[in-house]
């Protein structure tokens, strides 16, 4: 998903949520802080490298595709971009092991690991609920895609068609794909900018929905394509609907989060409370347009009666950088680190536990004693002692 959804609509779901304008602020500058926290950014503040929660695509030239630059990268983008919807998935019939464990990395929505990921952020900071929704929401525009470079699993071919609303039906528009990343997606031809093709098993062209291109963070698009993991079966892609799902979705959970709910369970959705404003969401949604920014601004300003501010990277990094050591973990940029943490940490530790090893090693601290990286005993403190795998 693009900025113009994790940061604007998020705020939007907040306010129906219940949330403040400050609140609802806070927890879409998290949101969008997911797509941001780089490990260039956490060297820069001195802040733990191991709560980056994406990637520049310099660090990603850069990045080994041994296993343990592999396990890195699937740590970063299956926690936060692409999380496994069913981690015991049975795959295609004769299938080799190594598939398998890329194949039960598939982002769906509603999966396993959703649950776990809401529940993470119930009675935390404001920071962590921002985090949560980033990571709910990419499920469902992510979905059919893996965290871990792979050309089995994530690569696509020439089928690709852009699907247009044509009375009850659809008409049909062939989508070609370009490799120039400074020339922007054209809109009116069906043009858009994609990774590379390369048979590298490794490659990070072949991380996500990079094969893709943009399709998948575009809330206006419906296409269908094939699916390399798919036996050649179609697959329609819905982005109005998964995007109205997705939005749905987040006002249920932030209800959840704020304690207007008593419990969180996938596959619901709060209808009712978007219902008054369905058609000006629906129309922001379904417009071709690259960027909706402006529309969910004002519909945010329309909700809460505040204009909520423009996203700026630079915002709470002196606060964090003038911090006391010890007062770090309470700043804004500290609470997002420890959120990011444990988030990484669950999902890291649920691939572990699966049999999978695409993700790292996962240790029980309190029965082997602690023994990951420096950064995560922050998190272990901070929860008091409490279980952190």
């Amino acid at each position: 998903m693009n900025s113009d959804f994790h940061y604007y609509a998020t705020y939007c779901a907040a306010i129906l949520a219940g949330y403040s304008h400050g609140e609802a602020q806070d927890i879409a500058y998290s949101d969008q802080l997911v797509d941001f926290c780089t490990r260039t950014l956490l060297i820069k503040l001195k802040a733990p490298s191991s709560a980056a929660t994406t990637q520049l695509q310099l660090e990603l030239m850069d990045a080994r595709t041994d296993r343990i630059g592999l396990q890195d990268i699937t740590r970063i983008w299956s926690s936060f971009h692409f999380l496994p919807g069913d981690l015991q998935a049975t795959p295609p019939k004769r299938c080799s092991k190594r598939y398998k464990w890329k194949y039960r990395l598939i982002c769906k929505p509603n999966g396993e690991l959703l649950e776990p990921t809401v529940n993470l952020a119930k009675d935390k900071s404001l920071q962590a609920v921002g985090l949560a929704m980033h990571v709910l929401a990419d499920t469902w525009a992510h979905q059919n895609f893996a965290g871990t470079p792979s050309l089995v699993i994530n690569n696509t071919n020439q089928y690709f068609f852009e699907l247009f609303e044509d009375g009850d039906g659809y008409r049909e528009k062939k989508i070609s794909f370009r490799h120039s990343v400074s020339a922007p997606d054209d809109l009116e031809n069906s043009i858009y900018t994609n990774s590379l093709y390369t048979n590298s098993e490794k490659s990070i062209m072949n991380l996500g929905h990079g094969r893709a291109g943009h399709l998948p963070d575009f809330s206006f698009i419906r296409y269908k394509y094939l699916p390399a993991w798919g036996n050649y079966e179609e697959i329609i892609k819905d982005n109005p609907s998964d995007y109205w799902h997705a939005f749905t979705q987040m006002v249920y959970a932030m209800k959840y989060l704020r304690g207007g709910i008593e419990s969180f369970e996938t596959d619901r959705y709060d209808t009712e409370a978007v219902e008054p404003y369905r058609e000006k969401i629906e129309g922001i949604i379904k417009k071709r347009q690259p960027d909706a920014a402006d529309d969910w601004k004002a519909l945010g300003k329309e909700l809460s009666g505040s204009e909520p501010e423009p996203f700026d990277i630079e915002r709470y990094q002196d606060e964090y950088t003038n911090a006391a050591e010890n007062e770090k973990d309470g700043t804004f940029i500290g609470r997002f680190i420890l959120a990011a943490l444990a988030q990484k940490s669950m999902v890291t530790n649920r691939i572990y536990r699966s049999g999978s090893k695409l993700a790292g090693y996962s240790i029980d601290y309190q029965t082997k004693g602690f023994r990951g990286l420096e950064d995560f005993r922050r998190l272990i403190q901070n929860n008091g002692g409490g279980k952190q795998s």
